[in-house]
């Protein structure tokens, strides 16, 4: 698989519009702060993104970013504008076509980005085999992928990886292809499935307790949208699984529970966190209004208390007290289940 992959992303798609899935972002429907981040990329690496949501969380000033299949570069440049100068993003890619794309846009941007000095770094390699690399164990406070560990014949890697070179209370942060079942074997070997982020991608209830057993209890799901597949062919072959964009954050934080306890806490959002001056977006359940009480579990306490999103916050509560399971968690699948004309352009 990995050399159907490298031929299908480094000489069979020219450009996004080669793709068969409605995966890829539509840049309407993009927030307006990231735009202008956007429209400094170069056209060539912007044409050759291949991704299925955004992959640009907030407060990342002067941050140490890894992006796992990182390809043209889009990703990196954009989050090289969010971390400033003095943070830096490393990229990984295992395709050599996407890479020179890459690599020959580096002096580009830093001049567009004003900067003294280039901050980001491509790497050829693998994201299941980062341990080849040197990248020094929890030094990266986020690391983002997007559309990518779907194609990794070695998920179970990816992830016990990326939790060793998160610093702790650093976040996994990505978008990634979802399905409603497992796939089906017919599915999983056809080369343009598997290269159209579908044939490798994980049936979601397999995908949390993956994520769970190495390290990254309580996976909060950000945003979902239902995938059209837009090939009559494939759509036929994949016969009655339905398919889902979904961008998760993933904490690496020791003392999170595999349920959502209930301890009497509450946070108040200062209003202080970049682009978020209304309200802030933990994940799909939970946005805290400025200045409002919102009382939360013990894993929401510990995912604002003890990462970079400390300062923004006010903390009502500890842990003396436990009042028994949170009201309102939940079991049962969490993707959207219809797909609408509105949600076709929606980007997660």
């Amino acid at each position: 698989m990995y050399d159907a992959v490298k031929n299908y992303y480094g000489k069979e798609l020219q450009s996004s519009s080669d793709l068969k899935t409605t995966a890829c972002c539509d840049f309407s429907s993009i927030p307006a702060w990231l735009k202008p981040l956007l429209s400094n990329i170069h056209d060539e690496v912007l044409s050759r993104y291949y991704g299925c949501g955004l992959v640009c969380p907030t407060d990342l000033k002067g941050k140490r970013i890894l992006d796992l299949g990182s390809g043209s570069g889009r990703d990196v440049y954009a989050l090289a504008q969010l971390v400033g100068e003095t943070g830096e993003v490393v990229g990984v890619d295992m395709t050599e076509e996407q890479l020179e794309v890459a690599n020959r846009h580096i002096e580009y941007h830093r001049e567009k980005f004003g900067y003294s000095h280039g901050n980001v770094t491509f790497l050829q390699g693998y994201i299941e085999r980062l341990d080849e690399l040197g990248l020094e164990k929890n030094s990266f406070d986020v690391i983002v992928s997007n559309c990518v560990v779907n194609l990794s014949p070695d998920k179970d890697a990816v992830m016990r990886q990326a939790y060793e070179l998160l610093k702790p209370g650093g976040e996994f942060y990505f978008s990634d292809v979802y399905s409603d079942r497992r796939i089906a074997p017919q599915v999983a070997s056809d080369p343009v499935l598997y290269g159209e982020c579908l044939g490798g991608a994980m049936y979601w209830n397999d995908f949390l307790r993956i994520a769970t057993q190495n390290g990254f209890t309580d996976p909060r799901l950000v945003e979902d949208r239902p995938l059209d597949i837009t090939d009559e062919r494939l759509s036929q072959l994949v016969g009655q699984t339905r398919f889902y964009s979904a961008t998760y954050r993933l904490f690496k934080l020791a003392d999170l529970e595999t349920a959502c306890e209930d301890y009497g806490q509450a946070v108040i959002y200062r209003g202080t966190s970049e682009n978020q001056a209304h309200g802030f977006l933990l994940d799909k359940h939970h946005f805290m209004e400025t200045g409002k009480v919102f009382p939360v579990c013990g894993n929401t306490f510990r995912m604002l208390q003890h990462t970079r999103f400390k300062e923004h916050f006010q903390f009502i509560g500890d842990f003396s007290k436990h009042y028994g399971i949170f009201e309102g968690c939940g079991s049962s699948m969490p993707f959207e289940q219809e797909i609408s004309s509105a949600k076709l352009g929606a980007c997660c």
